[in-house]
């Protein structure tokens, strides 16, 4: 009978670890996967560093207004070649400048939207109106003015005999203040006060209807919304 000795047992191999090789498929994948991370995080921060500081309106801008700190708000945006048609923000506003034309609330301002006092178009001119035309009426409101005119006196009497009219003054421009009753514009009895950006060659025609009694009436544009909408 035959004996088995440990010595004639197999004897188990042992199994060496051998490194990755270049040609292994999940070695590739995960070197894929790092470099695409990293050209990702590269261009996003690149994108993120092309944004640049403009103005854009606070609230609604008007032709004629003096353009201040208070009435801008910056923003950081990709302009890209376009960066030169807006109004940036690496500095202050520019003192002296004006609205030259409206700028909604929230809108970018166009370098082409402001300009000199002389450039200017419109003036405010503050106005006693009918009571009734500006209870619906707020900040940035388009309108058409009415005048009625009073007539001459008649011969031998004393004041008015009526007014004539209603006779389309001002077409389609925009208020810029309606105090509260009782503040330092605040009307009384049947006319409140306001007022209104006036084109420069209006101005004197205007005044001169004030200063005769004229009564002024605001009619708010059809379809037309108020500059503060954003």
């Amino acid at each position: 009978m035959e004996h088995t000795t440990m010595s004639d047992l197999p004897t188990p191999s042992a199994q060496r670890l051998h490194k990755p090789s270049w040609r292994d498929s999940r070695l590739l994948i995960g070197l894929l996967l790092v470099l695409a991370s990293t050209a990702i995080g590269a261009y996003v921060v690149s994108r993120a560093d092309d944004r640049m500081p403009m103005y854009a309106a606070k609230s609604g801008l008007v032709a004629g207004q003096p353009l201040t700190a208070d009435d801008v708000v910056r923003v950081d945006v990709q302009l890209g070649e376009s960066a030169g048609d807006y109004v940036s923000a690496g500095t202050d506003v520019p003192p002296d400048h004006f609205v030259l034309r409206e700028v909604r609330a929230g809108e970018l301002i166009p370098a082409t939207a402001v300009g000199s006092r002389d450039e200017a178009t419109a003036q405010p001119v503050a106005l006693q109106v009918d009571a009734t035309s500006a209870s619906t009426l707020q900040v940035g409101s388009v309108v058409d003015v009415y005048v009625n005119r009073p007539l001459p006196s008649a011969k031998g009497s004393i004041g008015s005999t009526g007014f004539s009219g209603p006779v389309l003054t001002l077409a389609g421009v925009t208020v810029v203040a309606v105090p509260q009753d009782g503040g330092v514009m605040g009307g009384s009895g049947d006319t409140r006060a306001l007022q209104i950006m006036v084109p420069k060659d209006k101005v004197k025609q205007v005044v001169g209807d004030v200063d005769l009694g004229a009564k002024i009436t605001l009619v708010a544009v059809p379809g037309a919304t108020t500059l503060n909408a954003s």
